[in-house]
């Protein structure tokens, strides 16, 4: 099930990486772009939730869908961040922090599921905290101004992004803790 309503809207966060970097190529206002990639962002990452949705509703899920889903979260996450490091509103060591354990975890999921023990890193109520506190700071540090002229942005989302790389720290611990069974035991072999 290659090209359905669920998976398309699953593409678009892949499609919109480009697009949410090149606002801030574009010949506006700082103020003006900041708006733009927000929306864009925000609208994207809304979608995670939305496809999910659809693919249980419609009858719609497939292996397909569940491989690329997190897939696209991970590159709308590292490519908002990269460009946040980029505009000197998030710490490099943040998005080192998140990116890394992106990494390894992928990789540690994919190397269980080879082994047949993908159940024990099966995603965790910790890791979905941890993506939830992400898709707020780094709308947060994509508009990097006042809402509603009283919520400072850039504060909040540096809050909530360094936050967000607690939590992935923690989360990517605990996966290690679940994996680290079958990891000895295939270690012993």
């Amino acid at each position: 099930m290659f090209l359905t309503i669920p998976t398309i809207m699953t593409w678009t966060r892949i499609v919109a990486i480009p697009l949410i970097v090149g606002v801030f190529y574009a010949p506006l206002e700082p103020a003006t772009r900041n708006l733009i990639a927000t929306v864009m962002f925000v609208v994207f990452a809304a979608t995670d939730w939305l496809d999910g949705y659809l693919a249980r509703k419609l009858n719609q899920t497939s292996s397909f869908g569940a491989f690329l889903d997190p897939v696209a979260d991970k590159f709308l996450v590292c490519a908002s961040l990269l460009v946040l490091v980029h505009l000197q509103r998030a710490d490099v060591f943040v998005a080192l922090i998140i990116i890394g354990r992106e990494i390894a975890i992928s990789a540690l999921r994919e190397w269980m599921a080879q082994i047949g023990a993908s159940k024990s890193v099966a995603v965790h109520m910790l890791g979905k905290v941890k993506t939830t506190v992400q898709m707020v700071a780094i709308p947060f540090l994509l508009y990097d101004g006042r809402l509603f002229g009283v919520v400072d942005t850039g504060l909040w989302g540096t809050g909530l992004i360094w936050a967000a790389a607690v939590l992935t720290v923690w989360s990517m611990v605990y996966y290690l803790q679940k994996a680290l069974p079958e990891i000895r035991a295939r270690v012993k072999r």
